[in-house]
């Protein structure tokens, strides 16, 4: 989290943010499914001004084969931004917030994975980000859920994720980049709605716990509309173009 010191009004007198959305309101969330024909499974989602392609391999061996679980499939995850995604030309070689995020990413999809289903081999699922915009961990986890459905692979639930926060003394929904920058507060937040069941708690910033409470209602409601968002993508691919593969 920045400072609180900023040129740009995070919050103006009549509780409208600096991209003209309210307190409660997500941005714009666009899921397309099956976009990358060399995939088992494949979605691409652009979620405000993120931009994030996922593609799912698997369940295939795995190699070296001592990595491997006789008992039960293991997921991996891969998040990568690109160089050209952010404004100053990131370096292509992995950072630790990438690794970091590539942890978290996994650790939140596990719960929802049946791997038990296939011992002795990985699910490999590769996300890149090709524009980043704030929230950029919550949207990769959506558009990996889709993808990780798209490949056929048993699930409990589908993961749908979306941050909520503090900018401006106000409990926001769906962190963009410069209230993230600039705010006080940002909770990224991934929830299996089916079985009531939040899998990703992260709070970066500092709130009361009264506050803290609040947080999680509101960003369990953005969830929600994701998790629609999600399952509309994967009826349009799949019942409404018929044959449309």
């Amino acid at each position: 989290m920045g400072g609180r010191e900023t040129d740009v009004v995070l919050l103006d007198e009549n509780g409208i943010r600096s991209d003209g959305r309210k307190v409660n309101e997500t941005r714009k969330v666009t899921i397309k499914v099956g976009v990358l024909k060399n995939a088992d499974g494949s979605a691409y989602i652009e979620f405000g001004g993120n931009k994030i392609l996922a593609g799912v391999f698997g369940p295939r061996d795995v190699h070296p084969k001592h990595m491997s679980n006789p008992d039960t499939g293991i997921l991996r995850v891969r998040y990568h931004m690109e160089p050209f995604s952010v404004s100053e030309r990131k370096n292509p070689a992995p950072s630790r917030r990438e690794i970091e995020i590539s942890k978290v990413l996994k650790e939140a999809l596990e719960p929802a994975v049946i791997l038990e289903k296939f011992p002795r081999t990985a699910i490999d699922v590769y996300l890149e980000v090709l524009q980043a915009d704030g929230g950029t961990r919550c949207a990769a986890l959506d558009a990996a859920s889709v993808a990780l459905a798209d490949a056929g692979i048993p699930m409990r639930d589908m993961v749908c994720s979306c941050a909520a926060g503090k900018a401006a003394d106000a409990l926001i929904l769906d962190v963009n980049n410069e209230e993230d920058q600039a705010g006080q507060a940002d909770m990224p937040i991934g929830y299996m709605p089916n079985l009531g069941k939040i899998t990703l708690l992260q709070l970066d910033g500092v709130l009361t716990t009264d506050e803290f409470k609040k947080c999680i209602e509101l960003g369990l409601e953005g969830c929600k509309q994701v998790y629609e968002i999600q399952k509309n993508a994967l009826r349009e691919k799949y019942f409404s173009s018929g044959d449309n593969n």
